[in-house]
């Protein structure tokens, strides 16, 4: 049986925690930006985790199981 392949668009833009979670980033922070307010911005900025009901998804993507 062949090697399990890790889906590269999930590789970028997910990163596994030392304690076994993963990160992402938040949407909608690439275009558009004039009509959202700074703090709005700010705050998707920062890193958040999957949710447990997604992270049996993105742990498949990722060739993790």
């Amino acid at each position: 049986m062949p090697k399990m392949k890790t889906k590269s668009g999930a590789k970028k833009r997910f990163v596994l925690t030392g304690s076994g979670k993963i990160k992402r980033k938040h949407a909608y922070k690439s275009h558009i930006l004039t009509k959202k307010s700074t703090k709005r911005k700010r705050n998707l900025t920062h890193f958040t985790t999957v949710a447990e009901s997604d992270e049996r998804n993105v742990k498949l993507l990722l060739g993790m199981k």
